[in-house]
């Protein structure tokens, strides 16, 4: 992936630890400059000192301070990354959070309602104000990250399903408004990762999240769960030239072959293929409905 990204310039949220850090390297080694938002700022400086060793060049690399749900630091944050770089082509909508665990009628509303503010409306704030620069340059990528919320149900883990289900949608649907403007909308489904998510699925035990949830959790503990380098890798596809034309699709990257999408560009405009849809009875072999 070696100069796939030469020449560009990314925002990636979330990006001080877990995978958005793993996406922030793999983008620096591909020969981009990157700005990378988290709200620690201790933990931004110890991931800018880590990426800038990695970087090709010296000045590839910024971190800001900023709240994703937050409409003002979502401005200052693209405003400082312009003035940054001069010109943002790429933004990683990767910043999120599980939300609280446990039965919906139980759980904390004010904690239920953080974890959409910051998955859906972080999301869709970022968006919003890269857009206006995007449209004026005729070129941009945004890349959402999804998760396993967005296409099954996760019983104790309403906040972060129904958010990650959400933004797959506006990812779908900001696509169609971007139609022939040079910009693309994806969202990535990475796979199951042995992050700081799955150690708090842990520390919540089975009596909150689910026996069967748990168990998961514990076996991909023990197997290592999906190499982070994988989405990094699909994400950094997604940000270069290569992918250019695909478009308001949900891609997983450890099940779907999208290092052959290029060759499929007319299928993917023309179907449904990776995107969310509704099944009917004759979807499953039934004859009523």
């Amino acid at each position: 992936m070696k100069g796939a990204l030469a020449g560009r310039s990314a925002i990636v949220t979330g990006g001080s630890h877990g995978l958005g850090l793993e996406i922030a390297r793999a983008f620096v080694t591909a020969g981009a400059r990157v700005v990378v938002c988290a709200r620690d700022e201790a933990a931004l400086d110890r991931a800018r000192t880590e990426l800038e060793s990695a970087a090709p060049e010296p000045g590839s690399v910024e971190t800001i301070a900023a709240d994703v749900s937050e409409p003002e630091s979502v401005e200052r944050l693209v405003a400082c990354s312009v003035e940054c770089f001069r010109q943002i082509q790429i933004l990683v909508n990767n910043a999120g959070v599980y939300g609280p665990k446990g039965l919906v009628e139980e759980v904390d509303w004010d904690e239920w309602e953080h974890a959409v503010r910051v998955n859906l409306f972080g999301s869709v704030l970022c968006s919003r104000a890269v857009l206006p620069h995007f449209r004026a340059n005729g070129y941009g990528k945004i890349i959402q990250l999804s998760g396993g919320g967005a296409t099954s149900p996760l019983p104790r883990l309403s906040a972060y399903a129904a958010s990650k289900a959400a933004v797959v949608r506006f990812a779908e649907t900001l696509a169609e408004e971007l139609q022939d403007t040079g910009i693309d909308v994806n969202a990535v489904a990475p796979g199951a990762l042995n992050t700081r998510l799955l150690d708090e699925v842990l520390e919540a035990g089975p009596r909150r999240v689910g026996d069967s949830f748990y168990e998961r959790a514990v076996e991909q503990q023990s197997r290592g769960g999906t190499p982070l380098d994988l989405p990094s890798r699909l994400i950094v596809f997604l940000a270069s030239g290569a992918s250019d034309g695909i478009s308001g699709r949900l891609i997983s990257a450890p099940w779907d072959p999208w290092e052959e999408l290029p060759s499929h560009v007319d299928d993917l405009r023309e179907s449904d293929v990776y995107t969310l849809r509704r099944i009917v009875p004759a979807d499953r072999g039934l004859s009523w409905g």
